[in-house]
């Protein structure tokens, strides 16, 4: 039968735990880094300006190269500062990451509704665990490209909203004009951005092996999705 049979014996079992962690770090993955929002800060001092704070705030999806620093005073260091703005563009490492990870979520949902509703029908047709193996296995190599690519832009993400951002600043090579970094942000929740994509392709392989995990019978090759039953 087809209709509804409410089960969670599948979440006990290594297949359905692992699809919940997975569900729990998608979660994280996309909201360490959706949901975030920066500020770098300079102290700059030039005509009719001593230490006056600089600012550029920037956020998800990290186009930093639109993100224009304040102007110290009204009268713009006299002339002398130009527009600012911080280098680079990461969107689409950023965008690629949080969309996978959305995804991700709505498919563990889908699938955590089928182990829990649906655990009869499941089991009774081969083609569902292998769908699921297949979906596992593509999207454990999306999810390992776009961590990596995630990973790379945050580390320069670093770079151009650190202190090595002052050097690029033709204003403050102005003379009578001088910069200091003062602060940016903390970027610890974009770590963990990482951290969780990392955990996340780590859940998905053991998700692989556990769809996995049976030798075929004789003469055949592949593998033998196993569920168990009741």
């Amino acid at each position: 039968m087809a209709g509804l049979h409410v089960d969670f014996g599948l979440l006990l079992e290594p297949l359905g735990f692992m699809k919940v962690l997975e569900w729990i770090f998608s979660i994280f993955a996309f909201a360490t880094c959706g949901g975030y929002q920066g500020e770098t800060t300079l102290l700059v001092s030039c005509k009719g300006a001593v230490n006056k704070t600089v600012t550029a705030a920037f956020a998800y999806p990290f186009r930093l190269n639109t993100v224009e620093f304040s102007a110290p005073d009204p009268k713009r260091c006299g002339g002398t500062w130009s527009d600012v703005y911080l280098v680079g563009n990461f969107s689409s490492s950023a965008q690629f990451f949080v969309a996978l990870a959305v995804l991700v979520f709505l498919y563990c949902i889908t699938a955590l509704v089928v182990y829990i509703g649906y655990k009869h029908v499941y089991q009774q047709n081969s083609k569902f665990p292998l769908t699921d193996l297949a979906i596992t296995v593509v999207t454990a190599f999306l999810w390992l490209v776009s961590t990596f690519a995630w990973a790379k832009a945050l580390a320069d993400i670093k770079m151009s909203t650190g202190a090595s951002v002052i050097p690029g600043i033709d204003s403050c090579k102005a003379p009578g004009t001088t910069c200091r970094f003062a602060s940016v942000t903390s970027m610890k929740t974009l770590n963990v951005s990482v951290v969780s994509g990392e955990m996340k392709y780590d859940a998905w392989c053991d998700t692989g092996e556990k769809n996995c995990n049976q030798k075929p019978p004789a003469g055949k090759k592949g593998c033998v999705v196993a569920v168990k039953g009741k």
